[in-house]
């Protein structure tokens, strides 16, 4: 996506309370069974070049953890490579940044096998930014080769240059996958039935609707990023229309450049569907910050040409998890739909008014078929509304209710 600037990425953080940025961190640790024995906020006027966090801080830390006897630190931020290997030193611990934790969390999660060439891309992306010469132990040295060998090259540019040749070779995979999904979007066009998205930050119950929607069983865990891979499920309106619904991974703020770009492919779902939920968590503190996390990644999307500009006004409002503040008459609605996925209230709604935007999408077409012709007459009534038949002894006239691009496919058939 776009360059992740340090400053502009800390500036951003600002808008967030304190506390909720900590009880997201602690939620990532969690959710890779990392015990917490020990957190705490660090207030930042300004970033310590070579610390991120003041002396005074790293003291106090220090002292805190080796009461607490803790092993591994994680620091809710990105950090530069010297910036980390000061901290270990300081601390005497293991210390993952922010952007370290996230991958360890898709790598444990990624089920298929394009996740988990992503997954491998992301975190050799990343390594490749931690080689630089403050890793003592990476600059031994090479013997050179031949007569005229010189020095050789150093550990640290042999293992540069061999993450560099995996990702070379990642990214020719991964664009066999591409390929291969591209395929399938081409097949499902042909069905073709309308794709239905669900975007929306981590743990935002996206599977959770997923499953009460199509009664599929994907998992749905109360964690964040229990969902990488995407999923798709075949599902009828109350119309008779028929969908495809796609789950998708969640967004989160601040996601790694590495991330982003490695996972382009997963968010392509997106790109292709006809409507977006989006799903918020409205009982969370947060939600309005997150819901801006993930119209910030969709309008980078659109700016890149990776999605249309126009996603906006084929988006839907989800505010799930009313449960949780009472029910849907406790949520404060405006724009959005009140549900929750966990005990079905509002789902009924959800579905009607995601038929009646798929429908405002479509034209109403009277159309002529020959008696004879039943798979004609069944494709329409498979990828269209009925809202009208007459039939006489050679015709079957219809009014149907039909999207420009299957009017123009069924003049084909």
């Amino acid at each position: 996506m776009l360059p992740w600037d340090r400053q502009a990425a800390f500036a951003a953080s600002q808008t967030r309370s304190a506390e909720a940025r900590l009880a997201e961190a602690v939620g990532l640790a969690a959710s890779i069974g990392l015990v917490i024995v020990h957190e705490q906020v660090f207030p930042l006027r300004t970033i310590t070049p070579a610390t991120l966090l003041g002396k005074g801080q790293v003291e106090a830390a220090a002292a805190a953890l080796r009461a607490a006897q803790v092993d591994v630190v994680v620091v809710d931020a990105a950090l530069t490579p010297v910036q980390q290997r000061n901290l270990e030193k300081a601390w005497g611990t293991k210390v993952i940044d922010r952007t370290g934790l996230i991958l360890d969390i898709f790598g444990a999660r990624a089920r298929t096998r394009e996740g988990a060439l992503q997954v491998e891309l992301a975190h050799l992306e990343y390594q490749r930014s931690r080689l630089v010469r403050s890793w003592t132990h990476l600059e031994r040295q090479r013997g050179g080769f031949g007569f005229l060998g010189g020095p050789g090259e150093t550990q640290i540019e042999a293992d540069r240059r061999l993450i560099g040749d995996r990702i070379v070779r990642l990214k020719a995979e991964l664009e066999d996958v591409r390929r291969t999904r591209g395929l399938h979007r081409g097949a499902r066009k042909k069905v073709p039935y309308p794709i239905v998205a669900l975007v929306g930050y981590t743990n935002a119950g996206k599977s959770t609707l997923f499953n009460a929607l199509t009664g599929a069983t994907v998992m749905a865990e109360d964690q964040l990023f229990a969902t990488l891979d995407p999923t798709m499920r075949g599902l009828v309106l109350p119309s008779g229309r028929n969908i495809i619904l796609s789950d998708t991974v969640g967004f989160i703020s601040e996601l790694p450049t590495e991330l982003v770009a490695a996972f382009r492919a997963t968010l392509e779902e997106v790109a292709e569907a006809d409507l977006l939920l989006h799903v918020r968590d409205v009982s969370h503190p947060d939600t309005e910050a997150q819901a801006k996390d993930v119209r910030n990644v969709l309008n980078r999307m659109a700016k890149e040409g990776a999605l249309d500009e126009d996603w906006p006004i084929r988006t839907l409002e989800v505010l799930n998890k009313a449960d949780v503040l009472g029910g849907i008459e406790h949520v404060v609605q405006g724009e959005g739909i009140a549900v929750s996925a966990l005990t079905g209230e509002g789902l009924p709604q959800l579905l009607a008014d995601i038929d009646s935007r798929l429908a405002a999408a479509q034209e109403v077409f009277t159309l002529e078929v020959p008696v004879s012709d039943g798979a004609r007459i069944a494709w329409l009534y498979r990828h269209g509304e009925v809202l009208f038949r007459t039939d006489d002894e050679t015709h079957v006239k219809l009014e149907v209710r039909l999207s420009a691009t299957d009017k123009a496919r069924f003049e084909t058939l």
